[in-house]
């Protein structure tokens, strides 16, 4: 059931999401050629404890986890596409890096993802990041009321096939609100027209998840965690939590002016 969040109930998750988008920005801050994914992870916490939110990933476990999540970013690099575990690995020059981060604050659930490169990019990655981000934002400027799921899939779907990049079938965005994943799914690819309608009220993360050498296969690591790209080649994943209002989609994870 997808519930419809109050203009208060949205001011509420835009305060969440604000500790996220300061959480990934710390981290961003923080990367740097030698520094450790759990130094990242560290940091995020920090920013959390800070603002008194707790961590919607930290202890996480749905149904396909053989392990609750022990931190409170995912932290993917290279051909790690999502749910990377930080560990001690340090950062290398010219690493492509994803990190996830949630909130809860008050109740209420913030979500959001940014990819970059560390030291000197790669043309390949700064242009896949690139792609992510347009493709990002293409289902930020569909997500509005009239218009329907599968016009924000069919969005970032249509941004990512054109550039050539895979996507992953299985894994894209949701709702948000009291808990992290609510109802609608969000797809990356669709058929425009198509799926729930979308309605003042409603909160989706938007996250397109690209694989850079074009193919749509994936695979699990041995941790149980960790979706990797079968072909070696590296991906992106960028997200924000979006109302859908009257006035136009409502961006509550953006980290613009931090």
């Amino acid at each position: 059931m997808v519930e419809l969040k109050t203009d208060t109930s949205i001011d509420a998750m835009h305060e969440a999401g604000q500790v996220v988008a300061r959480a990934l920005t710390a981290v961003r801050q923080t990367a740097d050629v030698g520094v450790s994914l759990l130094e990242l992870d560290a940091v995020a916490h920090e920013v959390l404890r800070e603002a008194g939110a707790a961590s919607p990933f930290l202890g996480y476990r749905p149904s396909f986890a053989p392990t609750p999540f022990p931190a409170v970013i995912c932290a993917s690099v290279n051909d790690a596409i999502v749910h990377g575990i930080p560990d001690g690995y340090r950062l290398r020059d010219g690493d492509l890096v994803s990190i996830d981060c949630g909130a809860i604050l008050d109740g209420w659930a913030g979500d959001s993802a940014v990819s970059f490169t560390v030291g000197t990019p790669r043309a390949a990655d700064v242009t896949l990041i690139e792609s992510a981000e347009r493709a990002l934002a293409a289902g930020i400027d569909a997500a509005v009321v009239g218009n329907r799921i599968g016009d924000i899939a069919h969005a970032i779907g249509s941004v990512c096939r054109t550039a050539g990049y895979g996507i992953m079938e299985d894994f894209g965005g949701h709702g948000i609100g009291r808990h992290m994943h609510e109802d609608p799914g969000v797809p990356n690819e669709g058929r425009p027209g198509r799926g729930l309608p979308l309605r003042h009220g409603m909160v989706i993360a938007i996250e397109p998840m690209l694989i850079g050498g074009g193919r749509d296969d994936y695979h699990c690591a041995p941790d149980g965690w960790t979706l990797r790209t079968n072909d070696g080649s590296r991906a992106a994943h960028v997200e924000h939590t979006v109302a859908i209002t009257e006035a136009g989609p409502r961006v509550l994870t953006s980290r613009d002016g931090l």
